[in-house]
């Protein structure tokens, strides 16, 4: 190795002085919308697996076009009103409506949360055309959607600068509090 370093190294440097260390090779503004757009997909997906469990749970009180229309319209629900928060908050940081890169922005994270829905949807088009047992859409879209969430904290801890243990620790204390989230919907759903 020279003074320079690798030249793995060399490229490294060229990225995080061009992006800042936390960056991870995104604009600073682009991190903050990968951010923004996981957030609001852990929000929808939370939402989604609540509206799930509560369906399975009472799954003798719903029909398969019930169930789904229950799930889609929850998870478009929590994406409206993160559109609007996020036009409210900005609003209130800019004092102006958001330009066109930032319309673009908004849109792209909502979308981003509709899609959360899509796999569930899939699996109750199903149940709706008798091609699968409700229950048994509801229990694999559960599944789906705690793969996803487990998924996402494995990723975000991954990516954080801790060490082995406070991974690990952190990884704990998300799917305790995941846990807690889901407790709370499923008793305010149900």
């Amino acid at each position: 190795m020279t003074d320079g370093g690798t030249w793995a190294d060399r490229r490294r440097g060229r990225q995080r002085d061009a992006h800042g260390p936390a960056g991870r090779g995104l604009p600073p503004g682009d991190v903050e919308t990968v951010a923004k757009y996981l957030k609001e997909r852990v929000y929808a997906t939370f939402t989604g697996l609540a509206i799930v469990l509560v369906l399975a749970a009472n799954v003798e009180h719903h029909d398969a076009p019930d169930a789904l229309f229950s799930l889609v319209i929850g998870v478009v629900g929590i994406t409206l009103a993160g559109l609007v928060a996020e036009m409210i908050a900005h609003l209130a940081a800019h004092g102006a409506f958001p330009d066109e890169r930032g319309w673009h922005s908004m849109l792209r994270i909502a979308w981003g949360s509709l899609l959360t829905v899509a796999t569930p949807t899939i699996l109750l088009v199903l149940a709706v055309f008798d091609v699968m047992e409700l229950e048994t859409s509801l229990r694999v879209s559960a599944i789906v959607y705690l793969v996803t969430l487990g998924l996402s904290g494995w990723v975000a801890v991954r990516r954080a600068r801790l060490s082995v243990w406070q991974q690990l620790i952190a990884l704990a204390a998300l799917v305790l509090l995941g846990v807690l989230v889901i407790g709370v919907q499923v008793l305010a759903h149900g």
